[in-house]
């Protein structure tokens, strides 16, 4: 077996959402999930099948972030996986409907930090093991750094 780590795209001023999947509607049904959640969102998403063509499947409303959703799949090279990048968005916004569609078995990551997805290869094919979401911590909050949060947390709305 080999293990190799991939760095997934990430267009500025973007998020992504990396999961597992397993059916061929997988495309339009986290196109209906984003679009109904965000309206105004862009996005685009790619689905890699892992039967019959085995090919990567699109859908989104900007051409440049399904590229890059296709790009991504194209180096992690396993199937039924798939990519959601985000802008005018956040995973938070759109999460739970990604979650609830019903051919959806995970989610490895949804961020806007560095990610790497560490793919293990096999004869039959490559599998996804995991991510390294971001960095490692640096230590731990003090309450100056608890205020800080909590004063962003209401700068962007996010708390009342």
């Amino acid at each position: 077996m080999e293990l190799k780590a991939v760095r997934l795209e990430m267009p500025e001023d973007s998020n992504i959402i990396l999961g597992q999947t397993h059916f061929i509607k997988t495309a339009e049904d986290l196109y209906e999930a984003v679009a109904c959640s965000v309206p105004q969102a862009k996005f685009g998403v790619a689905f890699t099948e892992a039967s019959g063509p085995c090919l990567i499947r699109t859908e989104g409303n900007d051409p440049a972030l399904t590229a890059a959703c296709v790009r991504n799949l194209e180096a992690i090279g396993a199937g039924h996986v798939f990519c959601i990048i985000l802008k005018d968005a956040f995973p938070i916004n759109v999460l739970n409907a990604v979650k609830n569609c019903p051919e959806v078995c995970g989610i490895f990551a949804a961020t806007a930090n560095p990610v790497e997805v560490i793919v293990a290869g096999t004869p039959q094919g490559n599998a996804v093991l995991g991510v390294v979401d971001g960095f490692p911590p640096k230590g731990v909050e003090t309450a100056e750094d608890k205020a800080q949060r909590r004063e962003f947390l209401r700068k962007i709305g996010y708390k009342l």
